[in-house]
């Protein structure tokens, strides 16, 4: 019914780990082993049984291929080019794993510059850099300290297991990301309830919560969100393959949606999910039931939420209000 809408409905995509976004093409020219296959994840009734086993998947499809920042740049220029032409898409926010980095030893620095470098004509790119809980060690401090630094680094985002603890060098690190005046991000209520999404906000200061779903479990938690300007950067499908959610049905971005909640709406890993961005919007349509000034005000929710300049949001969201009053 609102496919059509969809697809002219200018959007953001905000969250988005440019590993797990490595294009179907480009892992099988580094394997043949790919060639006329597609992961068995991207089946419609896949459901990964626990986050350890999607990680050991997503690291063993990516790992051989990022290994230069020359390879991030040439995986970012045909994912952003897609998500423009094909998804309609005017802002991105990605970010790249600081395990990689340590791993594989790419220049962190080098990479931001190479992902930030790889956005065509017409679409904002901002980078940044994913950090797990216990990513911060005597391999990786250095870097990490000096990310900050980063002229093509946007901001940070806590990545990994939310089972792990929060590490007291996290809060000096998102610290020193706000005091630069960069954004600061945290997936957070995901796998765990609302103590620890409280807690990332509290210990971090973060206003952007990547997930959030254990959020509907706490109505004085969705007040909270709500009156601090929050915004939940969600990904249903992958929240439906990762078993967060039973259901798209059950998903809670329309609780959030009615309760006030600024949410986007996004794709997270594509490449173990199968998803377009179109799918994550037809699910909200179709499956949670969205009308048609819903879908616009999700994606006025991604502009408003950009880091970018107001004079650039007002066309933006100008764009978005013509697409609204058109007749389908």
């Amino acid at each position: 019914m609102f496919d059509d809408f969809i697809r002219k409905l200018p959007k953001t995509e905000m969250h988005l780990h440019i590993e797990g976004a490595l294009p179907l093409e480009l892992l099988r020219s580094i394997d043949p082993k790919w060639n006329g296959r597609e992961p068995a994840s991207w089946a419609d009734d896949f459901r990964y049984p626990d986050f350890e086993s999607f990680d050991r998947d997503i690291l063993g499809m990516v790992m051989p291929y990022y290994t230069s920042p020359e390879r991030y740049h040439e995986s970012a220029r045909l994912i952003f080019r897609k998500l423009r032409d094909e998804q309609n898409v005017r802002y991105v926010e990605t970010s790249f794993a600081s395990g990689v980095m340590e791993f594989v030893g790419v220049d962190g620095a080098a990479t931001a510059d190479a992902i930030k470098a790889a956005a065509p004509e017409g679409l904002e790119v901002r980078v940044f850099l994913g950090i797990h809980h216990n990513g911060y060690n005597a391999r990786t401090q250095a870097f990490i300290d000096d990310s900050v630094n980063w002229k093509s680094l946007d901001g940070v985002d806590l990545h990994g297991a939310e089972t792990m603890p929060m590490e007291a060098w996290t809060d000096r690190v998102w610290a020193k990301f706000r005091d630069a005046g960069k954004m600061t991000k945290a997936h957070a209520g995901e796998f765990c309830g609302p103590d620890f999404i409280r807690e990332v906000i509290r210990r971090l200061k973060v206003t952007r919560i990547e997930h959030g779903e254990k959020a509907s479990r706490d109505p004085t938690l969705l007040a909270e969100l709500r009156d601090a300007g929050m915004t939940l950067d969600m990904c249903p499908i992958s929240n439906l393959k990762l078993k967060v959610v039973p259901s798209l049905k059950a998903h809670p971005l329309r609780r959030f949606f009615d309760a006030g909640i600024s949410c986007t709406v996004n794709t997270d890993d594509p490449l173990c999910f199968g998803n377009t961005l179109f799918d994550d919007w037809q699910a909200v349509a179709t499956e949670m039931g969205f009308a048609r000034h819903e879908l616009a005000e999700l994606a006025r929710n991604g502009f408003r939420a950009a880091l970018a300049d107001n004079a650039v949001k007002a066309k933006w969201l100008a764009e978005v209000d013509a697409v609204e009053k058109m007749t389908v």
